[in-house]
């Protein structure tokens, strides 16, 4: 029987890392971001290729994530309409950091605004959260299961595995804003839970992080991803569209100059397109599948690339005998019936219309069918959406469900929008729902499969439409405008 020296027997290793370094500028301090963060993964990945080509482990191989800490002695004089950039009060913030180079723009723009709104430089060093394995390979290589045989030993031993005890939502829920030593968190996650969220994403959508753009929308049905490639595909033939490249799952890169890429056997679980611009100023949009924890799920996981602003365009049951299939629902407040984040966020907690999308989502409505004023309503009401789990909802005794839906004055229900609403304030995202009525149930109009074709073909086109005109306004919007103080709790984190 062979013998091993036991993990904590064993010698740690670890990467020979320069000083702490002290930055007074932004682009500095992500320099050393970036230098710290590609030494410890470079360094787990040199010796993980070396033990398994067969050399002797000399030991535990341990790198640790890149932290930024701001100490300040006392309170800025910021300017009051900015919801981000400045810690309320003196003392030590810091977070730890992962892949510095994914984060540029987001890094350069927040920690600039520290320095600016501070007067005080910021520190960068290594922390003493140690980086897993999984987490530094380089994109589309992972850490197999069966390699604990091939080491005759487990692979924990010699290298650090993903930790649920330090990956979790406690900073951007607000439970675990001040550590045991004191120091204050200055980002909503840490390094391990953006790195977790990052491997799911390529997992459930099929393309890498990098691809993501600032401007989300959410779907329920393939019919608008395939009117989202036609659009696509009709921006990168216009020169002056300002798009560049259309990204599909399996990283395919569609550009003017043609297409590379392999796309996979089979769709993901939820295919996701990236229409690409400069400085991530594009569109991506996902289909999210049907049902509330899907989109949970992925909200989750695409919160930690900070996008500006999600948008929800699905199909729902129109509640009231005055709307026609076809029409158009604005959300402005929710139900929630769909439990999914009870336990994350109370459904006490109102979840408020956002001015700044509601006025670009009627306006693209406007723009798209050609109605204003008052016409408007012949095509749209702006009213409260019902989000259920229970897809069969209807086959229960009506007495109940349909009682709650009245005295909550809801004029459509479907199964995703307000969850995307919710976690969008959760995680101090900008959200908006735009629905489409595909169905009255409780008027006797059933979505049934002739009556689906139909719709679908003559109203898809137009709803995506109006979702991706009302992203070209938010885009334009000023990023200290669309994420204003009403998404932001007592105590926040300087970064967004």
């Amino acid at each position: 029987m062979k013998s091993f020296r036991t993990a904590s027997e064993l010698p740690v290793l670890t990467p020979d890392l320069p000083a702490d370094r002290v930055c007074s500028d932004a682009e500095q301090a992500v320099d050393a971001l970036v230098a710290l963060y590609d030494a410890g993964t470079r360094f787990l990945r040199d010796r993980f290729t070396a033990v398994m080509a067969g050399e002797a482990p000399a030991g535990r191989y341990r790198a640790f994530y890149p932290e930024i800490t701001l100490v300040t002695s006392s309170y800025a004089r910021v300017d009051s309409r900015l919801s981000f950039g400045h810690v309320a009060e003196p003392g030590r913030y810091a977070t730890t950091i992962t892949r510095p180079d994914l984060f540029r723009g987001y890094l350069l723009q927040q920690i600039g605004l520290l320095v600016a709104n501070h007067g005080v430089p910021v520190t960068v060093g290594p922390s003493t959260t140690p980086i897993p394995l999984h987490f530094a390979m380089a994109n589309g290589t992972h850490v197999e299961g069966s390699i604990e045989e091939h080491l005759d030993r487990p692979l924990r031993d010699l290298f650090d595995v993903p930790s649920l005890e330090t990956t979790d939502d406690r900073i951007v829920n607000g439970d675990v804003l001040i550590g045991a030593d004191g120091t204050r968190a200055l980002a909503p996650f840490s390094a391990q839970r953006i790195d977790y969220s990052l491997a799911r994403l390529a997992h459930y959508t099929a393309t890498e992080a990098e691809h993501f753009q600032n401007h989300v929308l959410f779907t329920n049905y393939q019919f608008y991803m395939e009117e989202f490639v036609a659009y696509a595909q009709a921006q990168l033939a216009d020169p002056d569209s300002g798009y560049v490249a259309l990204v599909e799952p399996g990283n395919v890169i569609t550009t003017r100059d043609g297409k590379r890429g392999t796309p996979p056997a089979k769709l993901p679980q939820m295919p996701t397109y990236h229409l690409v611009r400069e400085k991530g100023q594009g569109i991506t949009m996902v289909n999210i599948g049907v049902g509330p924890s899907n989109a949970k799920t992925i909200t989750d996981h695409i919160a930690v690339l900070r996008p500006h602003v999600w948008l929800m365009l699905g199909h729902c049951a129109g509640l009231r005998n005055s709307q026609s299939l076809g029409d158009y629902v604005l959300a402005h407040a929710y139900v929630r019936e769909d439990h999914v984040l009870d336990d994350d966020l109370p459904t006490w907690v109102p979840i408020p219309a956002l001015a700044e999308v509601q006025i670009a989502l009627q306006q693209a409505v406007a723009e798209v069918t050609q109605l204003d004023g008052f016409d408007l309503k012949k095509i749209m009401r702006t009213g409260t959406v019902a989000t259920i789990d229970n897809r069969n909802w209807e086959l229960r005794d009506q007495s109940g469900p349909v009682q709650r839906l009245s005295q909550s004055r809801a004029i459509a229900l479907d199964m995703e929008s307000a969850t995307i609403a919710a976690n969008g304030f959760r995680f101090r995202v900008p959200y908006g729902t735009l629905l489409c009525v595909s169905d009255k149930p409780l008027h006797g109009e059933l979505k049934l499969p002739g009556m689906a074709t139909s719709f679908y073909k003559r109203q898809v086109a137009q709803h995506l439409l109006i979702g991706l005109r009302a992203m070209e306004k938010l885009r334009d919007m000023p990023l200290e405008r669309l994420h204003s103080r009403k998404l932001r709790s007592f105590e926040e984190t300087a970064f967004l």
